[in-house]
């Protein structure tokens, strides 16, 4: 069982930033594809930004191009994702998840998963 775990997560104004990390000690996030994904109550789970492998390539959901940032840094093993001028149905908990193989945007591709941060943003 791999141990992802995401921090940042928090309640901000709309307009606000938060800036998301995700580390693991037992998956070496170079090797695999990453992505962030949001799940709001009563919704399915839904891909927000991802990295390909090694950094290939970034790719982000239409709602949050240009608000929001994916990165990696591959030393430290820990995925970021910047989130600039917050909106209130932003709010979810997120989750950093990995996959091998080909890079996708499905949820049901990624084998490892952390436990969430919840993002919280006021009107």
């Amino acid at each position: 069982q791999a141990h992802m775990v995401e921090s940042g997560g928090g309640l901000v104004q709309a307009g606000d930033s938060l800036r998301l990390s995700c580390t693991a000690s037992d998956v070496p996030f170079s090797q695999y594809h990453m992505g962030w994904f949001s799940q709001a109550p009563g919704k399915e789970r839904a891909f927000v930004a991802g990295i390909a492998r090694a950094g290939e390539n970034t790719h982000y959901a239409d709602s949050v191009k240009e608000r929001f940032t994916v990165s990696a840094d591959y030393a430290a093993n820990t995925l970021y994702l910047e989130m600039t001028n917050l909106k209130p149905e932003d709010s979810a908990v997120y989750y950093c998840a990995a996959r091998d193989g080909y890079w996708g945007t499905n949820a049901k591709w990624y084998g490892y998963w952390g436990r969430g941060t919840q993002v919280t943003v006021s009107s």
